[in-house]
């Protein structure tokens, strides 16, 4: 097979889709989105079966029953799928809006536009439901899209994109809006994300060998985190109450998420008086600590901790404890070990909360609030396509904003420049 010349025919007409999406009104897009989240719910039965065909080539292949329960899809996933698509349509849509306009000495006014970054590729693992969420964002923000899944959930994501094609056509957009990559071969991700002419950007969705195989092949804009190892530093002012809380709920609250707390960082003069109930009660949720020297001299059950720990991305129920000089010590660690991802601080003292947002180099800095809030939805984004740790326009939880770029306007009444 031509990999090259099939992405090649994606990108054309994923171009000539996104010139129609970029310019379409805001309400023909939620009409767009409305009549796909009808689809998807006529198209129930059809939803189901295919799925069904994805779960029984699974279980053939002897994968993982997690990784079986997030292929699956029941009628109670596909009805969160449909209202997911469905709040989409009711965000607020960034595109065509207007800032910082303002006269210049020439009389000219000059401002930014939010426009659409074009046409943006998605590579995913695993779930389906990923299929529509990423389709809805990125039409809501007036991109087409190209979408590579998993070869284990080929056939869900074939009828959930038909299904969201469907409903754009329906409305009057292009149905080509919404393509997906029909073929399982890895090749043709390569070729994906070497292909300026087909897509803008890549966004990819999964584990960190997919990550980092995307980042060094590609040839246009990555928007994309590597690690989530997340900090929370319990200054010497912080409250007893509140360090307790937070830690336990950043670490505990869910293991296999990104913004999951990894080390815990504790002033040592508050470590005897804090560390050890903070430590019972990870203990009594199952968490295997692994400690410093003097963090284990105040918690003598946890292990001793490696310099790979530090570095470490668990992603389950494991946590790095440290006992640091003041915030100077938390804050270089953070930056010798952290992802820049998300990282807190639990502190009384109002000048060290200010100073530790502005100078730990995290995509979300936080105070007294625990690292499991750094999500779109939590954000109030409605949803986010992913989390970025980069440095341009998209970083923290992307969401419909993320899928935009800024143009500059000037507008004139016949100036011209002397």
């Amino acid at each position: 097979m031509d990999y090259v010349r099939y992405v090649s025919d994606l990108g054309l007409a994923a171009r000539a889709a996104s010139r129609a999406v970029a310019c379409a009104s805001t309400q023909l897009k939620n009409a767009a989105l409305l009549a796909a989240a009808d689809a998807l719910d006529a198209g129930r039965a059809g939803l189901l079966a295919a799925n069904g065909r994805d779960v029984q080539g699974a279980i053939g292949r002897d994968l993982e029953p997690a990784l079986v329960d997030r292929l699956r899809l029941d009628d109670a996933r596909i009805d969160a799928m449909i209202e997911g698509v469905r709040q989409v349509a009711g965000l607020p849509d960034p595109v065509g809006t207007v800032t910082d306009l303002a006269y210049r000495p020439s009389g000219i006014r000059v401002g930014r536009m939010r426009v659409p970054l074009g046409v943006v590729g998605i590579i995913y693992e695993s779930r389906p439901n990923v299929t529509a969420d990423a389709a809805a964002l990125c039409i809501k923000s007036g991109n087409a899209v190209i979408l590579r899944g998993g070869s284990e959930a080929l056939e869900s994501n074939r009828a959930i994109a038909a299904c969201l094609a469907r409903g754009l056509d329906l409305a009057g957009l292009p149905g080509t809006a919404v393509q997906l990559v029909a073929h399982t071969d890895r090749e043709i991700v390569s070729a994906l994300v070497a292909s300026p002419a087909a897509v803008d950007v890549i966004v990819p969705r999964g584990g960190k060998g997919l990550i980092e195989r995307v980042s060094r092949d590609a040839r246009v804009p990555v928007i994309k985190h590597l690690d989530g190892v997340c900090h929370v530093y319990v200054d010497a002012s912080a409250d007893a109450g509140q360090a307790l809380a937070i830690a336990v709920n950043a670490k505990t609250q869910r293991y296999g998420t990104c913004n999951t707390m990894e080390t815990l960082l504790v002033d040592a003069a508050v470590a005897a008086q804090m560390l050890p109930p903070i430590a019972a009660a990870l203990g009594e949720a199952g968490v295997e600590l692994r400690g410093c020297p003097r963090s284990r001299a105040l918690v003598p059950q946890a292990l001793p901790a490696t310099e790979e720990d530090w570095y470490a991305e668990y992603l389950a129920p494991i946590l790095a404890v440290r006992v640091v000089d003041g915030m100077d010590e938390a804050m270089e660690h953070i930056a010798r070990y952290g992802s820049q991802h998300t990282d807190a601080i639990v502190t009384q003292h109002h000048g060290r909360a200010m100073r530790f947002l502005r100078e730990v180099d995290s995509s979300s800095v936080m105070v007294n609030a625990s690292t499991r809030f750094a999500d779109g939805f939590e954000y109030g984004l409605g949803a986010e396509i992913g989390i970025s740790t980069d440095k341009f326009h998209a970083r923290g939880p992307v969401g419909l904003e993320g899928l935009t770029s800024q143009k500059w306007i000037v507008l004139g009444e016949g100036q011209v420049r002397g």
